[in-house]
């Protein structure tokens, strides 16, 4: 993997999770689909449209395909059984080692990192400690933390108000298209990390 890395001093580093850190994305649209099927949601769910819904809160992505297809399914369901059927199969991730490399090495120069991911904390920290990252980062924003997800630009400042870091010096790896968006809307610099399907 080659990563188009912006010229900078940059003083902080913001990473996302699926995608970025994990090569997790597959299994995610995987996890959509089986819970989509046991809740019996009558839409389809193309991995297209999947991979440009990156980095969104799941339960907006179904309330939005309920409102477009006149459904009533429960988001907050679809969600939670989505994330158990995503802890079950654990065990098939890796790390994307491209920029799992560049935390180790950002981490051993005392250079400050953080993570500001769409998903849980629970199953973010499931991941990480998966493939050997957990340990690493002592900030992880989730949508929990603020107001507004992704493509908004509140996780990206959080972090780097938590870091110390100016935003203008805070570069953000991020893999899907709402997570650039947040990031540009922080005011940072971004490097994309392609995922499988983008």
């Amino acid at each position: 993997m080659t990563l188009s890395i912006p010229e900078g001093n940059f003083e902080g580093t913001i990473f996302d999770c699926d995608g970025t850190l994990v090569d997790s994305m597959p299994l995610h649209y995987r996890a959509w689909i089986a819970s989509m099927e046991h809740h019996k949601c009558p839409w389809t769910w193309s991995e297209d449209l999947f991979y440009k819904s990156a980095g969104r809160p799941e339960p907006d992505i179904v309330n939005e395909l309920n409102v477009e297809y006149g459904a009533s399914i429960d988001a907050i369901s679809v969600h939670d059984w989505k994330a158990e059927w995503f802890k079950k199969h654990l065990h098939e991730l890796s790390a994307v080692e491209a920029v799992a490399d560049i935390v180790r090495d950002l981490y051993a120069k005392g250079h400050p990192i953080s993570v500001a991911t769409g998903s849980e904390l629970s199953v973010v920290e499931l991941e990480l400690k998966h493939i050997g990252l957990w340990e690493y980062f002592d900030i992880i924003v989730t949508p929990a933390d603020v107001e507004n997800g992704k493509p908004a630009p509140d996780m990206f400042l959080l972090a780097a108000e938590k870091m110390g870091i100016a935003p203008e010096k805070c570069l953000v790896y991020e893999d899907g298209q709402a997570g650039i968006d947040g990031a540009v809307a922080a005011g940072m610099a971004t490097v994309f990390v392609p995922s499988r399907g983008v």
